[in-house]
């Protein structure tokens, strides 16, 4: 029985795997996309914050500040960023160069990472299509299959494009966007898109690829496969920012593109400390102190954020506070700081 459940859990592991390895060739080509899913994001949140006043709203994801403190904090690591991929495999290039020319290189590196760094939308989920247009039940029992009828002119946004559903009762309704997710497919297909999602989506299986440490590949599938504002795409991103810090592997995507993403979820469910701790020993005491910012934005009338206004507290003096004031883990912070503040001292004796 034991042998059983041991091979039935590999096979299942290796099933996982092979669908995830068989899509990750399409994942190069994300970043691709990503300038459309950004105007897309901005024009949906601008239009959403409009009529609000800038003062009272609280922060969104898109804000130029939160965007600012979200791209500091996700650092610039070039050998992580521009790691090999697995790809069809070409020849490498050699070049010799002088000290100058590999200064150079190496900045033009630098700005071909940031534009990789390009951080997707984070956006509300997009809310249910139940519009009926009409109701003839003189055509009720004619079909017994549902009709679909698309607009399929080419210069129509996709989300202004006229799909319908003739019911086999008679009625006439909008499609959902599960339909029009799937119709758009087939008449305008996406790269790297199916229409059924992969199996490797399933909660079950997405845990076997936790296990592999692989998570930056399944969100990078999400981009391709899910609409930024759909309930499938939301769940994954979530579930994968859970594991994450449940296990504490804030470093997988670390200097990746779903680094701010997953800051902006512990952020919004309050649940900063496991990172927090995570900067502060790998003395990235700067990140922290903007990330503890970042909370203090969202949260100006917690405890901690009115007195670091107070106090005009920065550094660590500011994680001290949070530490005090807000933190579930008051004693595990205080000891990191600690810690950081003895080799600060030892490396500048």
């Amino acid at each position: 029985g034991g042998l059983e459940v041991e091979l039935c859990g590999n096979m299942a592991a290796f099933s996982v795997a092979r669908c995830l390895f068989k899509y990750s060739s399409q994942l190069s080509n994300v970043d691709k996309k990503s300038h459309i899913l950004h105007k897309c994001a901005r024009r949906m949140l601008c239009s959403a914050s409009s009529g609000g006043s800038s003062d009272g709203r609280k922060p969104q994801f898109s804000d130029e500040e939160v965007q600012n403190i979200l791209t500091n904090i996700t650092g610039l690591d070039l050998q992580k960023i521009f790691r090999p991929i697995k790809q069809e495999l070409k020849p490498p290039t050699y070049k010799l160069m002088t000290d100058q020319q590999l200064e150079e290189a190496t900045q033009r590196a630098a700005e071909v990472a940031k534009k990789q760094l390009k951080m997707p939308p984070v956006l509300p989920e997009r809310k249910p299509i139940n519009d009926v247009l009409a109701e003839d039940k003189v055509l009720e029992g004619v079909e017994t299959s549902k009709y679909v009828f698309t607009d399929i002119t080419y210069n129509i946004p996709h989300r202004e494009r006229f799909i319908v559903v003739r019911e086999p009762d008679g009625k006439l309704r909008k499609a959902s966007w599960v339909e029009r997710d799937r119709i758009l497919q087939i008449y305008f297909p996406k790269e790297g898109r199916r229409l059924t999602p992969p199996p490797v989506f399933k909660e079950e299986n997405m845990k076997v690829v936790f296990l592999q440490d692989r998570h930056e590949d399944i969100l990078d599938l999400c981009l391709v496969q899910f609409e930024p504002d759909s309930s499938e795409y939301i769940k994954v991103h979530q579930l994968t920012y859970e594991d994450i810090d449940k296990q504490g592997k804030y470093d997988l995507l670390r200097s990746t593109r779903h680094f701010a993403g997953m800051v902006w979820h512990l952020v919004n469910v309050k649940r900063i400390d496991g990172l927090l701790i995570d900067m502060i020993q790998r003395d990235l005491i700067q990140d922290a102190a903007s990330l503890v910012h970042l909370y203090h934005m969202l949260y100006p009338q917690c405890p901690s954020a009115i007195e670091a206004k107070e106090q005009q507290a920065s550094g660590i003096e500011l994680l001290k506070i949070f530490a005090k004031k807000e933190s579930q883990k008051t004693g595990y912070i205080e000891l990191a700081l600690e810690a950081y503040q003895e080799t600060t001292l030892e490396s500048s004796a």
